[in-house]
């Protein structure tokens, strides 16, 4: 599961695990918020005992932070440690952070010789294809991670001026595929497991990450398995629908309270239901609801009167 902020905390990382992701990385985390100790930043770097692999994503643009913070990450429970440089809001391009270090190839290189030389932990990197259709430089930016040690990259195929529009470029990600030793993981663009398959097989890439995709759709990666491995896919039931939202919810008001898991369950149930047949007026009126016993009526009465 790719990084997605507001949306991969540990509730849903556990959720998406449940349903057969082999890997997650978590909500990109500020590296100076870890290095002043803020509670806010603090809460991003807890993990699950249910989750399994999990990389602690950070950003940042400079190498002495990253030397001081990684020096103390020794006792935390992730398997990776990965480095935006993907991310095209404009509130982290203007810090010089995210997709903006795709512009500063020799920031680059030494940041990633600082982070590979700091951290326990194996360092990846998840980029894009560079800043404009006239500043690709992904291949640059790709054997410099590759010749600092990095142990594998992920290529969202698209540059930051494209933002989210366009199609994401899988010829790209082939040819970064073909021009390094490390493993390569592609990204975009997959709303299927017929998609996922796909991609993989025509770019030869070691993995996928799948972002937006997975957005009311955990279940992608049992059914991508089941295509893989050749066996029959049983999609969800509303029943089903129904128990995993009530699940996520009850995990995200654990972690995090009533009033911020209302929030985010009306976010998440909206994405949950897309698709299904009338459910405009569901959406609609979970939005408008003032607690969780709400949602679970009205839940309950649109996807559990069949099945």
């Amino acid at each position: 599961m790719a990084p997605l902020a507001g949306v991969t905390d540990k509730s849903f990382r556990r959720i998406c695990f449940e349903k057969g992701a082999q890997g997650a990385l978590t909500e990109m985390v500020s590296v100076k918020g870890i290095a002043y100790h803020d509670p806010k930043t603090a809460a991003y770097l807890q993990r699950h005992v249910d989750e399994k692999v999990v990389g602690l994503q950070l950003f940042g643009h400079e190498p002495e932070i990253f030397g001081q913070v990684l020096g103390e990450l020794d006792d935390l429970p992730f398997a990776f440690i990965d480095l935006n440089m993907g991310c095209p809001a404009p509130k982290i391009v203007k810090n010089q952070d995210g997709s903006a270090l795709m512009r500063e190839v020799k920031l680059v290189e030494k940041l990633l010789k600082t982070m590979v030389k700091e951290s326990p932990l194996p360092v990846t990197v998840k980029m894009r294809l560079g800043w404009s259709e006239e500043e690709k430089n992904f291949l640059e930016i790709g054997k410099i991670a590759e010749d600092a040690g990095v142990s594998a990259v992920a290529l969202h195929g698209r540059t930051r001026s494209m933002f989210y529009s366009g199609k994401a470029d899988w010829e790209a990600i082939a040819s970064l595929k073909e021009s390094l030793s490390i493993p390569v993981y592609g990204n975009g663009d997959i709303f299927t497991a017929k998609q996922g398959l796909e991609r993989m097989q025509q770019s030869h890439v070691d993995g996928i990450l799948i972002g937006r995709g997975v957005l009311g759709n955990p279940w992608i990666f049992a059914e991508m398995e089941a295509l893989i491995e050749g066996r029959a896919y049983t999609a969800p039931t509303k029943k089903e629908i129904y128990d995993t939202i009530l699940r996520h919810y009850h995990m995200v008001l654990e972690d995090k309270g009533e009033r911020v898991g209302l929030l985010q369950m009306r976010k998440h149930a909206a994405w949950y239901l897309k698709g299904l047949e009338g459910n405009g007026k569901v959406r609609s009126a979970i939005n408008a609801s003032l607690n969780m016993e709400e949602i679970q009526d009205i839940l309950q009465r649109f996807l559990c009167t069949e099945n």
